[in-house]
């Protein structure tokens, strides 16, 4: 793979387990930083497609350099990894238009997948953040009503990770179309045009679909 990756922890050996096991699987790892701001200067001079970044880091965390990157127009997308489950730093996360966010607990069995959606130009959201966050989020959304039994299969794909690409295949369609009735959902369900907007909307709400 020819993707470039910068990855920062400050956890030598999360860095190093996290930048050994992608290597063997052939990612293309450009760079490692084990604080927030050589993280962020690292992304700024590379450039890299994707930012692997530990939440709590020294000087900056990973939220503050997804931040900065949103505030400077870096095209780079940011997967955080975290042990924290709080739904405050979910929604900051959201609103730094995060690509990925998964547990530290799972990290190495979720990476990959993680990295290839992203790479599709699909978030990647851990299952167990979603299930914790679906706690609180227990009343059906009344916007599902709004949607045609097309929009609501399209929409179940989506919270199964499935790219649009993939959504062509399995309804026959093609990519246009599927990305026509994502614009179409979006509006339907008020949601924003933040890249991540739906299919975290899918995610979280991926019970009552």
């Amino acid at each position: 793979m020819t993707n470039s990756i910068v990855i920062a922890d400050d956890h030598p050996l999360m860095l190093r387990g996290l930048t050994d096991f992608l290597n063997s699987k052939g990612f293309n790892i450009i760079g490692s930083a084990t604080d927030g701001k050589s993280a962020y200067n690292l992304i700024v001079k590379q450039k890299p497609e994707i930012a692997i970044l530990d939440i709590r880091m020294p000087h900056m965390t990973g939220l503050e350099v997804a931040e900065a990157c949103k505030k400077n127009n870096l095209d780079t997308k940011i997967i955080l990894i975290t042990f924290d489950k709080e739904e405050e730093l979910y929604d900051q996360a959201k609103a730094f238009n995060v690509y990925g966010y998964i547990l530290k607990e799972f990290a190495i069995e979720e990476i990959e997948a993680c990295i290839k959606s992203v790479i599709n130009d699909t978030p990647y959201f851990s299952d167990e953040i979603a299930s914790y966050l679906q706690n609180s989020h227990n009343e059906r959304p009344k916007e599902i009503d709004n949607l045609t039994k097309s929009e609501l299969k399209i929409v179940k794909l989506i919270a199964n990770k499935h790219t649009s690409q993939d959504i062509a295949n399995e309804l026959s369609i093609s990519v246009r179309t599927v990305d026509k009735h994502r614009s179409n959902i979006v509006a339907k369900l008020g949601l924003d045009n933040k890249p991540t907007s739906l299919s975290i909307w899918a995610t979280l709400n991926k019970h009552f679909l």
